[in-house]
């Protein structure tokens, strides 16, 4: 795979990149050929002529406009019935070019946007990436019409509206069927609140040098963590001792049920140990569903919880990570507080983040701590990160930072952000994965593979392969039993299905 396809770029890096491109000698106005031309291509491709033949185009002011015409251009010549609307008065001289070429060529420019409404698919050109500004007044009633008539809508690079880093709509937004990015992949992709107007993106690569790519900062995309590191190699001569020992601190007797889940996603990873501390009156129903584990019953409070862990110092020797949270309630504080001396690595959710939150703030922690919050976690965490503005890769970034630990943000785009400033992305998910106990699976597989691969030195590599080999199980139960059919159980025993 192309290093193009495993970055993200904010709007900043993408000016300096073509800043780079331009400088080195390529014309603006090939690079524009070239883009353009590679969507004209894909929209060829998903909307045939033959079934989608009178086609609107929107032009806006800038670059983005431009590579509208280009596309309008090459529709024309390829058959189909082209109407273009453009609201602005003013363009940019590029774009002016082609607007007066493909006027000459007998293309229709309408002077109302009504003028569109028959049309039977929408090519979105009215601004690009780097956009700062709300959508108000004529453009943003423009906006909202064309979402009101729920036709298919092809945006280039982004849907107009859409803030390049954050993801949120500025004031309004196009809401696309399919979004072409152009080069490399924008913040806004991975941002769970831009999802709803990206529609199926693709990304189309028009060619950018190595070179160019690597001179500013990058962040990359977990795409194909699994086809490199998973499933975990073994030496022929081994035991399972030395294929790593996990221990979770997990479960009540309110939630017994998430103390099973942790289990069963450790379960998956081929951890060769599990130990598993539970109350004490919960034991035997871990043990007659997970009988391979070592389940240690714990004293417990009044109300079902664990009051105190009955291991030595010399026995937390023995485990290579600790995951600790799930369903365990937040009386168990003085079990936290435990857990956190430990100096093995160490994954905590649920109710360990829960505790934390109410620690001395802000947190600080140590690099081989894994913090894996949902987005209310995050923020009583975090109470001093800004999230407002729903970039959440910028906030997972800075509590990385600050805490000094890794950060893993769950959502429909997962983050994980570590101390170094390095930051993984899980391209895909499904909703599926929104039910109850998806969460205590994931903390399990993210244990025993922290566990497994303990000797590899790579814990920063394997939280993030945890989190993209627990989305592609989602996806897969989803496509075979439906979104509705995949309960947390499901998803554990579909885990082994993607190695």
């Amino acid at each position: 795979m192309q290093i193009n396809e495993t970055i993200i770029v904010s709007a900043q890096q993408m000016r300096d990149i073509e800043a780079r491109i331009f400088a080195a000698g390529m014309p603006v106005a090939a690079l524009m050929e070239k883009a353009a031309g590679l969507c004209f291509r894909k929209i060829q491709t998903l909307y045939p002529q033959e079934q989608f033949s009178l086609v609107g185009v929107l032009v806006g002011s800038g670059h983005n406009g431009g590579d509208a015409l280009v596309v309008a251009r090459e529709l024309h010549f390829a058959g189909y019935e082209v109407k273009v609307y453009c609201p602005f008065d003013k363009q940019k001289e590029l774009t002016t070019c082609h607007r007066n070429y493909a006027a000459s060529l007998g293309i229709s420019f309408v002077d109302t946007i009504d003028s569109l409404k028959n049309c039977e698919l929408i090519i979105d050109g009215l601004f690009g990436f780097g956009l700062t500004r709300s959508l108000s007044g004529k453009i943003a009633e423009i906006v909202d019409l064309i979402n009101s008539w729920q036709k298919p809508i092809v945006s280039i690079d982004l849907p107009s509206g859409i803030n390049t880093d954050t993801g949120e709509a500025l004031g309004t937004a196009i809401k696309a069927t399919h979004t072409l990015c152009l080069g490399l992949w924008k913040r806004a992709f991975f941002q769970d609140q831009a999802l709803e107007y990206i529609g199926e993106a693709v990304r189309l690569d028009f060619g950018i040098p190595v070179s160019n790519i690597e001179a500013v900062t990058v962040q990359q995309i977990n795409n194909t963590l699994a086809k490199q590191f998973l499933p975990l190699s073994r030496p022929l001569l081994t035991h399972k001792y030395q294929q790593g020992h996990l221990l979770l601190v997990c479960g009540s007797a309110r939630y017994a049920g998430a103390a099973i889940l942790n289990g069963l996603g450790a379960r998956a990873s081929g951890v060769g140990m599990l130990s598993i501390a539970v109350p004490e009156s919960i034991k035997y129903l871990l043990i007659s569903q997970l009988p391979e584990a070592l389940v240690i019953g714990c004293p417990e409070t009044a109300q079902g919880a664990i009051a105190s862990l009955p291991l030595s110092e010399s026995d937390f020797t023995r485990f290579d990570t600790i995951a600790c949270g799930s369903g365990l309630t937040t009386d168990a504080v003085t079990v936290v507080q435990q857990i956190l001396k430990i100096e093995s690595p160490l994954v905590l959710d649920a109710d360990a983040l829960n505790i934390i939150a109410k620690f001395s703030q802000p947190l600080t922690l140590r690099p081989n701590i894994v913090l894996t919050p949902h987005l209310g976690e995050f923020k009583r965490l975090f109470p001093e990160i800004d999230i407002s503005n729903g970039d959440r890769i910028e906030a997972v970034k800075q509590a990385a930072k600050h805490s000094n630990s890794i950060i893993l943000l769950k959502g429909a785009r997962t983050a994980i952000a570590y101390p170094d400033s390095s930051i993984w992305v899980i391209p895909e998910s499904t909703p599926a994965l929104a039910r109850g106990g998806s969460g205590d699976v994931l903390t399990g597989l993210i244990g025993g593979l922290l566990a497994s691969a303990n000797n590899l030195g790579k814990l920063q590599t394997y939280v993030a392969t945890a989190a993209w080999w627990h989305a592609q199980a989602g996806l897969k139960a989803a496509a075979e039993r439906t979104q509705l059919g995949v309960d947390a159980r499901t998803l554990s025993e579909y885990l082994i299905k993607i190695l």
